[in-house]
C-alpha cells in the first residue's frame, strides 16, 4: 500500500505540481484505507464513484491551491446535493438533499474531493456517538473504546489517517471532545464565522461548523477555505476573513494566558491534570504568564446548556413529521397517528428523550421560567468571558475530564455524558472560538487533549499558540493509524 496519505498537505501539493501524483491515485489509497479499517465504522456513506469522477474532472485542469485534490469527509448532518444525508437516524435513512450546504460549496470551489459522510450521534445528540442508528464508530487507538461525539466518525477517520481533512459540527463540544479522545486537532470557530446554511439544526443558537484535521497548520488551511459571510445565514458574520495560517510559527513569548479555575477543579482526573500541568509548565518556561481566572456561572454551564439545547432541539426537530420528507410510518389510520408513529418509530431513544424534555421546557410559563432565564444567565457568562480577554490573550484548559473510556459505559451510567462535556460546553454558551490540541497520553497510551479558547474572531492567535505547543510537545500520533 502506498503512503501518500501520511504526507503533509504541502508535500502532497508539491507532488501534484510536479505531476508525480494525481488525485485519482491518492483516492485509490483513501479507499484502500477505508476498506482496511472498515471495523472502525466511521463512515455512513462512501462516495467512491462520485469522488473518482470529481478527481477525473480536476485532472483536466491546472493544479490549484494547497487544498486542490485533497480528499475530505463531511459529518452526516451537513447536506450534500445528490448524496445521502442521514443524521445517523432512521428518520433520514434514505434522505437525498437537493442542494449543497455553504461549506460543501466552499470545499468544492477550493478543489477538495468529498469521499464520504461520517458516522455520528443521532441528530448530533450524544457525547460518545453510540446513539447512531448505524452503530457506534470505534476509536482507532483501541477499538474497544469510544471516539467521543457527536463528531465521532470524523475523529476516528482523521486519527486513522484515512483522510487528512474533515468538517464536523460542535453544539456543546462535539468537535473538541472527540478530537481529544482520538488525538487530533479540532476547532470550533466563533459563532457566525462559518455559515450554518445546510447544517441540519440541533440547537441553532449553539451549533457551529468547524474543521477537524491531523495538524494545526492543516486545520487553519481548512478554516481559511470554509469561513466567510453567507447571505443565506442571518447569523453569519460579515467580518473579513483573515489568513489563519499567518501567525503559525511566530514567537509566543510574553503571552498572558488565563486558566478558568472551575475547568481545572476536582472534576478533572489526575491523569488529565498531569498532562495539562506539563503544558502549563512548558508555557511558563518559555516566558509566558499563566494564572487562574474566575469566570462567572461556569459550574452551571451544563444545566444552562441542557435547557437551551433541548428547548431548541424540540423546536427544530418538529419538522420531521412524515409529511414532507424522511421516514413515514406505514398505513396510519389518522393524521395524528401519522405524526405519532412516524416520530416514535423514526427517532432513537436519546432523541425522543431530548424532544420531550425540550417540549416541556418551552410549554406555557416554563418558557419564561427556564428558557428565557437560561438565555439571560448565558449572556452574563459571555460578558464574564469577554472581560477576561481585557487582561489575557488566550484561555487554556483541559478538553475532557478523562481520556476515552470503553464502549457501553454510558449505557450503564447515563449521567456520565454530562461530565463528558462539562469543560467544552462553556465556549459554545459564550459563542467563543475554542480548539482541541493533542497534549499527551495516559498510561494506556490513549490520547489526552487540551483546549485553547480565544476572544471572538481570535482564531489566528489560537493557531499561533497551538502550533508552538504542537512543535514543543512533538507527540507521536501515529498510533491511531496502525
Amino acid at each position: 500500500m502506498s503512503k501518500y496519505l501520511d504526507l503533509t498537505i504541502p508535500e502532497i501539493h508539491e507532488l501534484y505540481v510536479k505531476k508525480e501524483l494525481t488525485p485519482s491515485i491518492l483516492l485509490e489509497e483513501v479507499f484502500e484505507r477505508i476498506k482496511a479499517r472498515k471495523s472502525l465504522n466511521c463512515l455512513i456513506t462512501c462516495c467512491q464513484e462520485e469522488a473518482l469522477e470529481r478527481a477525473r474532472e480536476l485532472e483536466k485542469e491546472e493544479v490549484g491551491g494547497l487544498l486542490w485534490g485533497i480528499p475530505i469527509l463531511i459529518k452526516d448532518n451537513i447536506v450534500t446535493k445528490g448524496i445521502r444525508t442521514t443524521c445517523a437516524s432512521k428518520m433520514l435513512e434514505n434522505f437525498i438533499p437537493i442542494y449543497d450546504a455553504f461549506v460543501v460549496e466552499k470545499i468544492k470551489k477550493a478543489g477538495m474531493i468529498l469521499v464520504g459522510k461520517t458516522n455520528m450521534d443521532e441528530f448530533a445528540m450524544g457525547s460518545t456517538s453510540e446513539t447512531s442508528y448505524f452503530g457506534p464508530p470505534k476509536n482507532p487507538w483501541n477499538e474497544a473504546y469510544i471516539t467521543g461525539g457527536s463528531s465521532g466518525g470524523n475523529a476516528s477517520a482523521i486519527a486513522a489517517r484515512i483522510v487528512p481533512l474533515s468538517i464536523g459540527s460542535d453544539t456543546g463540544g462535539s468537535i473538541r471532545q472527540p478530537a481529544s479522545y482520538t488525538g487530533i486537532v479540532g476547532m470550533k470557530p466563533t459563532y457566525g464565522r462559518v455559515s450554518r446554511y445546510g447544517l441540519i439544526a440541533f440547537a441553532s443558537s449553539l451549533d457551529q461548523i468547524g474543521p477537524m484535521t491531523r495538524t494545526v497548520y492543516e486545520n487553519a488551511l481548512l478554516l481559511n477555505a470554509i469561513a466567510g459571510k453567507d447571505q443565506n445565514d442571518l447569523t453569519s458574520s460579515s467580518k473579513e476573513v483573515e489568513d489563519y495560517t499567518a501567525l503559525i510559527g511566530k514567537d509566543v513569548r510574553d503571552l498572558k494566558i488565563g486558566i478558568p479555575s472551575y475547568l481545572v477543579s476536582d472534576v478533572v482526573s489526575k491523569e488529565v491534570s498531569e498532562v495539562f500541568n506539563h503544558v502549563v509548565n512548558l508555557l511558563k518556561k518559555n516566558g509566558n504568564t499563566v494564572e487562574l481566572v474566575d469566570i462567572s456561572y461556569l459550574k452551571h454551564a451544563v444545566s444552562l446548556y441542557q435547557i437551551i439545547a433541548m428547548g431548541e432541539a424540540s423546536s427544530n426537530l418538529a419538522r420531521f413529521d412524515g409529511v414532507r420528507y424522511g421516514y413515514r410510518t406505514e398505513n396510519p389510520e389518522t393524521i395524528d397517528a401519522l405524526y405519532e408513529k412516524t416520530r416514535s418509530e423514526g427517532f432513537g431513544e436519546e432523541v425522543k428523550s431530548r424532544i420531550m424534555v425540550g417540549s416541556s421546557l418551552l410549554s406555557g410559563k416554563n418558557a419564561k421560567l427556564y428558557y428565557d432565564k437560561a438565555l439571560s444567565i448565558r449572556d452574563d457568562m459571555r460578558e464574564s468571558f469577554l472581560a477576561s480577554f481585557q487582561k489575557y490573550d488566550l484561555l487554556i484548559a483541559p478538553t475532557t475530564t478523562t481520556p476515552a473510556y470503553q464502549l457501553g459505559e454510558v449505557m450503564k451510567d447515563p449521567l456520565k455524558t454530562f461530565m463528558d462535556d462539562i469543560l467544552v460546553i462553556p465556549a459554545n454558551m459564550a459563542g467563543l472560538p475554542a480548539m482541541n490540541l493533542p497534549a499527551g497520553f495516559n498510561q494506556n497510551h490513549l490520547p489526552i487533549g487540551m483546549q485553547i479558547i480565544g476572544a471572538p474572531f481570535g482564531e489566528a492567535k489560537m493557531y499561533q499558540l497551538a502550533s508552538f505547543l504542537e512543535k514543543e510537545l512533538n507527540l507521536d500520533l501515529e498510533g491511531g493509524r496502525k
